[in-house]
Parts: C-alpha cells; sequence; structure tokens
C-alpha cells in the first residue's frame, strides 16, 4: 500500500509540473501573438483609431480599403517586385557559396585549413557598421551604388552558412566519398553529385534564415538605393511615414503583406527547418 501511495504522489506531481510547464508555454507564446495581433488590428483601422488614446483592440469598421491604398498611393507592387527579385538572387547565390566553401572545410584535407576556418568564422564577431562603410566606397568607385548588385553580391558570403553547412556535411560517413572516388568521381563532381542532395534539410534552413534577412534588409537598400523605382519592400512602407504624421493604418498594412511570403516560406519548410536545426550539431 505504502509502494502505491508513492507512485500515485510521484503521478500527481508529474502531472502538475506538466500542467505548469504548458501555463509557462501558453503564455509566452500570447506574449508572442499579441504584436502580430495588433499588427493585423491596426491595419484594419482608421488614422484616427490607429492613434487613439485608450487604445481599440478591434476596429468599430474594418477598413479593408487600407490594403487597396497601400498598393495605389505608392508603387507597392514594384517594391515587392524588386525585393522578390534581390532575395531569390540571394538566396540561390548564398547556398551555392556557402555549400562549396563548407564542404571543402569540412571534407577536403589541406593545409591551413583549421585556421583559415577559425578567422573566417570570427568575422561573425565583426559588426556591420564597421564594414558599413568601407564597402559603400568600394562600391562607389565600382559604379555599384543605385543598382541591386550592391545589395545581392555581398550576401552571397555567410560565416553563418558555411558553418551551418558545414557541420551537417560533418556528419555523414566518409565512405559515400571514397565509392564516388572509386567510381572516377572528382572532388567537385562528388560534391555536386553525392553530398549535395544530403543536405536537403540544412540547405532548406540556410535558405529560410537568408530569405528573412534579406527581405527584411532596412538599412542596406536605405543606403545603396536613391532611386524610387529601385526601392524594396521595406523602403516603400517607410514612405508612409511622415516628418510630423505617420499614416500607422497603412504601415502596419504593409507589415502585414511583407509578413505572409515569410510565413509562408516557413511553414512549407517547416520540416526541414527543424531537422536541418536538429542535426547541424550532431558533429563538431
Amino acid at each position: 500500500m505504502a509502494d502505491v501511495a508513492i507512485v500515485k504522489k510521484r503521478s500527481a506531481s508529474f502531472y502538475v509540473r506538466r500542467v505548469l510547464l504548458y501555463l509557462v508555454f501558453i503564455a509566452i507564446s500570447v506574449v508572442m501573438v499579441v504584436p502580430f495581433l495588433w499588427m493585423l488590428s491596426t491595419s484594419l483601422k482608421t488614422q484616427f483609431d490607429a492613434t487613439r488614446i485608450p487604445a481599440v483592440w478591434i476596429p468599430p469598421e474594418p477598413q479593408w480599403v487600407n490594403y487597396v491604398k497601400l498598393f495605389t498611393e505608392q508603387p507597392m507592387l514594384k517594391f515587392m517586385l524588386n525585393t522578390i527579385k534581390i532575395v531569390i538572387c540571394v538566396v540561390a547565390g548564398q547556398l551555392f557559396f556557402s555549400s562549396l566553401a563548407a564542404y571543402s572545410f569540412a571534407r577536403i584535407r589541406f593545409q591551413g585549413r583549421n585556421v583559415m576556418f577559425f578567422f573566417y568564422l570570427g568575422t561573425l564577431m565583426v559588426p556591420g557598421q564597421v564594414t558599413m562603410i568601407p564597402t559603400y566606397l568600394m562600391f562607389a568607385k565600382m559604379g555599384l551604388t543605385n543598382t541591386h548588385l550592391a545589395l545581392i553580391l555581398p550576401a552571397f558570403f555567410s560565416a553563418f552558412g558555411v558553418f551551418l553547412l558545414r557541420q551537417f556535411f560533418m556528419t555523414l560517413p566518409r565512405e559515400l566519398e571514397e565509392a564516388a572516388e572509386i567510381d572516377g568521381c572528382n572532388p567537385f563532381m562528388t560534391y555536386w553529385r553525392i553530398m549535395l542532395p544530403l543536405i536537403v534539410p540544412a540547405m532548406l534552413t540556410l535558405g529560410v534564415f537568408t530569405l528573412m534577412n534579406t527581405w527584411n534588409d532596412y538599412l542596406g537598400p536605405m543606403i545603396y538605393l536613391s532611386t524610387p523605382e529601385k526601392f524594396t519592400m521595406t523602403l516603400g512602407i517607410a514612405f508612409f511615414r511622415g516628418i510630423y504624421t505617420t499614416q500607422w493604418n497603412l504601415v502596419m498594412a504593409g507589415s502585414v503583406v511583407s509578413v505572409i511570403p515569410i510565413l509562408i516560406a516557413y511553414l512549407c519548410a517547416q520540416k526541414y527547418f527543424v531537422e536541418g536545426i536538429a542535426f547541424s550539431g550532431v558533429k563538431g
């Protein structure tokens, strides 16, 4: 009987801890979701309701026309197409160059490999503000300012992407390369035909990270772009912020539209995203 009582006590304690844990997770989820709900609510308000105090959570009359104004008062469709163009180029370039460098650091033995990787990884500790002015001066001398290439080319190289993919490459068995070598594959063919298809989860993970960073980038386009027809989505949304007043309802409508592609990309790649994060740190 004493053993049964102890088991019941432990079982009750387990369920209490589980309920408390769920309550904590629910509270954290609510805190994270509230800003998105506020953004969606404000996007359906009038300009007056958007700045009302006390705040109005549910608009009396949802202003769906705000989303029409978003595309009629500014060439938002053009800004979106510019952003999509930059994102596609950056994601494709970064996945190719990062995977190529990661394969070299993980599988090809050459003198100074670890030292070179250490210093390359050390660039993660250099703030972007330090290299901002030298990079701008370099592109200005090359005549690439006010072009999308100034945003695309530097984003091809990522120390984080190389590190992430290198960790994944190191989990793959070396017997695959030995078999490919016996079949007559050179190192690039082994990388392209054998190893690259095996790291699809990590590639999709890096692709989602790169998409998010590029899509939400504001500082880069603000520095390099000066012609409105070349602006990106983030700069287009900033058009609704004036000197004396800000159209918060249109700013929030633009923010909702800009979040949708990222949300779709994450939902489509969620399975591979979690798998890539889980396996990228298996082997150091």
